[in-house]
Order: structure tokens, then sequence, then C-alpha cells
């Protein structure tokens, strides 16, 4: 079955030495890089090629070790460089059995360096090892490297560290997850599925409804789980944030107006509207500087000699 290589290109506002430097020396390589925990280079033959093992941890105390050989060549004049890599894991558990790829790094003048990578490997396991990476394991993997990449360029060009980077992904994640979360349960469970559960009342006392409580009940939690789906997709916009503080304030404000005693009960407006607005502080002030896999580009432009000069005989240690 046909493999397509994975390929993650992206433009950098940095020198080469730097770009370099965060690539090439193990302990900053592994800090952005989520494919690897651990590189360890061994000591160096008489050969221009650097062996080294690497380690990845794959969760539930499992780790998958190999071993790799890497050679770098920079070109006379453009100053550009090129490292080229064969990798290979000797553990069952290891889905990867061997593969190659190179590391090409392009300086295009004005500050700007292309670091790119196109790499491929052969499994195990046979055609469920095969049907497996072809519809998981290669997509996620490719995401993840095009995400790694995008951790490095926040370290090359603004000098964020990538453990502040991922933490601060994690939360902001953790916290767009609880608002779409909140906002869906709101519209869906006592809007939808129980209206007669209190919010039904609530809206016949205000009349404001007309006789037409249960569809505009409807249509308000309608609109509540559009506001979480959208949440989803204005994740990184400040604006959207700022709207649904207002939202929220006005939804609570309207609430305590209609029945100042629902401000009484144990869960109320203001116990849930109150830690929604906190979500939405915490999810924009970590919305800067987030690293996002869709900022690369992840097709090379031809299959037999991509665009800047590589050809099958650069991977070939």
């Amino acid at each position: 079955m046909k493999r397509n290589p994975i390929y993650v290109e992206l433009d950098m506002k940095t020198d080469m030495d730097t770009l370099w430097s965060l690539t090439q020396i193990p302990e900053q390589h592994t800090q952005w890089d989520l494919r690897f925990s651990e590189i360890h280079y061994l000591p160096m033959s008489d050969s221009d090629i650097q062996r080294f093992l690497y380690k990845t941890r794959i969760g539930f105390g499992l780790e998958v070790t190999g071993v790799g050989a890497a050679k770098t060549v920079e070109h006379r004049g453009s100053g550009n460089r090129l490292s080229t890599l064969r990798f290979s894991s000797d553990q069952r558990i290891s889905l990867i059995k061997e593969g190659s790829g190179y590391w090409r790094y392009t300086d295009n003048g004005d500050g700007i360096v292309t670091f790119c990578t196109r790499y491929d490997y052969r499994t195990r396991f046979g055609m469920l090892g095969v049907w497996f990476d072809r519809l998981l394991f290669r997509p996620l993997f490719g995401a993840a490297t095009a995400w790694s990449f995008d951790v490095l360029r926040l370290w090359a060009e603004k000098n964020i560290r990538p453990s502040a980077t991922i933490r601060k992904a994690y939360i902001h994640a953790l916290s767009v997850f609880l608002l779409v979360l909140l906002w869906c349960y709101e519209g869906l469970v006592p809007k939808l599925l129980f209206p007669e559960a209190g919010e039904l009342d609530l809206l016949r006392q205000s009349g404001l409804a007309a006789g037409q409580e249960g569809l505009i009940l409807t249509l308000l939690g309608l609109s509540e789980i559009g506001a979480g789906l959208l949440t989803l997709f204005f994740h990184k916009s400040r604006l959207w944030y700022r709207l649904l503080i207002i939202l929220l304030t006005v939804l609570m404000l309207g609430a305590w107006m209609i029945d100042p005693q629902l401000m009484k009960a144990p869960f109320n407006p203001l116990i849930l509207s109150l830690p929604m607005i906190g979500l939405c502080f915490i999810a924009s002030l970590s919305a800067e500087d987030l690293p996002s896999a869709f900022r690369c580009v992840r097709t090379p432009a031809s299959r037999l000699k991509t665009r800047k000069g590589v050809t099958k005989d650069d991977i070939n240690l």
C-alpha cells in the first residue's frame, strides 16, 4: 500500500545559527518536539555520521526506544544546511519499525529561515499496522510534528520557552473545553430536555413570552449550544470572550431581576455565571502566542523533488 511521507514546512523569523542550535542540541530538541522524550548522542567515530539513542513515552508507563544516525551537510555559498537521518526500533510494541528523512534549513534573507522536514517509515503488525498507521497514527504523528514546529517557532522568534508554551496551551484547551461543556449543557439539559424543571416557569414569570414560552425556550437552548460550539471556532478571539462575558452578565442580571429568590438557591445563576466569566478571562489571556499545526505547510511541491531542491538521494546516509 502506497504511503504518503509526512511533510512539514514553516518560515521562522530567526537566524540560521539560533535555529540550528535549538534543533541539533539534544537537550534543546526534546523540549519542543512532542515525538521525543530523550535523545542521547553516541561518541563520534571516524565518519561524519552522528549516531544517537532516542526514547518516546507513550503513556501508561510505557516507552519506545530506538537508534538513529544523522548526517549534516552545509551548502557552500548559500549557507543552507541539510540534516539527513535514519531511525529504527527493535521493540515489539513500537509501530514504527524503521524510517528515514531529513531536516532542511533554508536562509531566505531578511532574517527568515525556512525549516522543513520530510520523513517516512515502515510499520509492524502486517496489514493491521498499515491500516492503523494510515487511518490514525500517521495523521496524528504529522499533526504533532507540525504543532511542535510552531512551538519551536515561538521559541526561536519570541524566546518563549517550550515548557511555558505547552503549559499555556494546556490551560487554554482546558478552559475552552469547560466553556463549551457548560454552554452546551445549559442549552441542552434545562432548556431542551427538561424545561419543566424551572426554566419554563421562570420564563412565564417574566411575562415576556406572550404564550410562546416553549418556542422561546427552545430558541434560547439552541442559542446557548451555538455559543458553545462557536467558542471552539473562535477560541483564539479575545473579542469573542468579551462578548461572552457581556452575554453571561446580561443573563445573570436578567434572571435576578425576574426572580430575586433565585439567588438564594444552592445552584443559582450567580454561582454558574461567575465561574464561566472567569473561564472566559483565562481563555482570553492564554489565547496569545498559542502554537498551531495549521500554520505549517503540509504538502511538498513534488513527490520526486521538493521545490527547494532536495531529492531522494539526499536522504541516503
